[in-house]
């Protein structure tokens, strides 16, 4: 979860809000919201423990048309959107260290983001296990990034500096769709605590790891956040953290002195390890759409020796990089956000759904009907409050790509319509990725197994 969000959401916040106390209470909000979205998320991860999240729930509470409707959206806007924004701040902030003296060059950031992608892309289709051991000591990594902030802010707290923290409250806005776009801004930071839901077909007991994790670590990122902001406000201004492109950036340079390399290579950490936990679970999202038909069959493919799930991953890297070029930070958050909170409470309605229709469905964690109506309730402002608000075209765009995927289901899943040059194509495929259907590759390799 701990990724760019919190070195570039503060100032976005802080102008959308319009005061410091209405910041503090939005990142608060947004982490009991992320807590209990993920508590729903559990019930529904135990309750099916097959990859790809969302889409098998959806398969299981609505049929196949909306299970398709969001892996077509996911497969080709969420997922590759988030990687990409990853990828863009990891770059900020790794060319910012080396340019002092002018603003880093847009061409450079992008193709450092795009180099970074590739690095990430080698590691997960290598080894699910360097995937998981990278992303254990990048998690740590962030944890120190995390302390060096708090403990700066600390200090200069204990100086007497708390100036920034008076009168909190003062300049907050009265606009509900700014109130709406500001969850955007920091539900951004948080967002990843659905991410072990689309891996709990490959966790060791999930019924006892995912609520336990879900409890110790989402509480644990909001207490971060908070004591990352009031760190950023013992040293800057709120109008000086509006001002800065890259906030972790200034507050380095005013706080550790020599040493305020260690913001810029702390945050490129982060994000780094975030970056990989995002490509982690979107190859799993391709893999469960297309072994149920609903992608291409090759992105459900699996790689003969490594089983890791190379040709989705592939498919993820290619779209981030392409929205890479074509894209910037601020934009695609937005996109992202307004689209994700569609399908975030399609889940919490699809729980409250088979409540009903799915009654004596062993369901090993349950949480209290409430959370998933709350969270439902909250999704629905999050949408409808921008557009009632202050329309724009993108909103209008995401609604028209989320229902155009159905020009696709009709002849392609429904008619299941193949053409010889699809077949062609995944034959292709499997012989340059060494790639093959899962029953195939594990059946071979249990053979290989009973002869050792």
């Amino acid at each position: 979860m701990i990724g760019s969000g919190i070195f570039v959401s503060p100032s976005g916040l802080l102008i959308r809000t319009g005061s410091v106390g209405m910041s503090f209470v939005i990142w608060i909000s947004c982490g009991v919201l992320s807590l209990l979205g993920a508590l729903a998320y559990a019930e529904l991860g135990t309750m099916n423990p097959s990859s790809g999240a969302e889409y098998a729930y959806f398969m299981d509470a609505f049929g196949p048309i909306a299970a398709f409707l969001f892996s077509w959206v996911s497969s080709l806007v969420l997922k590759p959107s988030q990687l990409a924004i990853i990828a863009l701040s990891f770059a900020k902030y790794a060319v910012e260290a080396f340019s002092t003296e002018c603003e880093p060059s847009a061409i450079v950031v992008k193709l450092v983001s795009v180099l970074v992608i590739l690095v990430i892309l080698a590691i997960n289709c290598y080894s699910v296990n360097l995937a998981t051991g990278v992303q254990n000591v990048f998690t740590c990594a962030k944890l120190v990034a995390v302390a060096i902030v708090v403990c700066g802010g600390g200090y200069k707290l204990f100086q007497g500096h708390m100036e920034n923290l008076e009168n909190p409250f003062k300049g907050t806005t009265s606009r509900i769709g700014n109130i709406a776009t500001a969850f955007y801004t920091g539900l951004w930071a948080y967002d990843g605590w659905n991410n072990l839901n689309y891996v709990t077909e490959e966790l060791k007991n999930p019924s006892v790891n995912v609520p336990r994790s879900i409890v110790i670590s989402i509480p644990l990122v909001t207490v971060c956040y908070v004591l990352i902001n009031i760190s950023y406000l013992a040293v800057m201004t709120s109008a000086e953290m509006i001002e800065s492109e890259a906030v972790a950036i200034t507050f380095g340079n005013r706080i550790l002195g020599v040493m305020a390399w260690l913001m810029p290579l702390s945050v490129t950490i982060s994000t780094f390890g975030s970056a990989n936990g995002t490509l982690f679970a979107a190859g799993r999202l391709c893999f469960a759409a297309g072994r149920e038909g609903h992608l291409l069959d090759i992105l459900s493919y699996v790689h003969i020796r490594r089983l890791t799930p190379a040709p989705g991953l592939i498919f993820h890297s290619i779209i981030a990089i392409l929205m890479i070029m074509a894209g910037n930070i601020e934009s695609l958050i937005d996109f992202f956000s307004f689209t994700a909170w569609i399908f975030y409470g399609g889940a919490m309605l699809a729980l409250i759904v088979m409540r009903y229709t799915r009654p004596n469905f062993p369901r090993p964690y349950k949480v209290p009907i409430i959370i998933p109506i709350g969270v439902l309730i909250i999704s629905f402002y999050l949408v409808v409050g921008p557009i009632m608000d202050s329309p724009k075209f993108e909103y209008l765009y995401a609604t028209i790509f989320i229902f155009s995927g159905l020009f696709l289901y009709i002849p392609m899943v429904h008619y299941n319509f193949k053409t010889i040059l699809m077949d062609k194509f995944t034959t292709f495929c499997q012989l340059l990725l060494e790639v093959a259907p899962t029953q195939s590759v594990f059946e071979d390799y249990n053979i290989v197994t009973q002869k050792q």
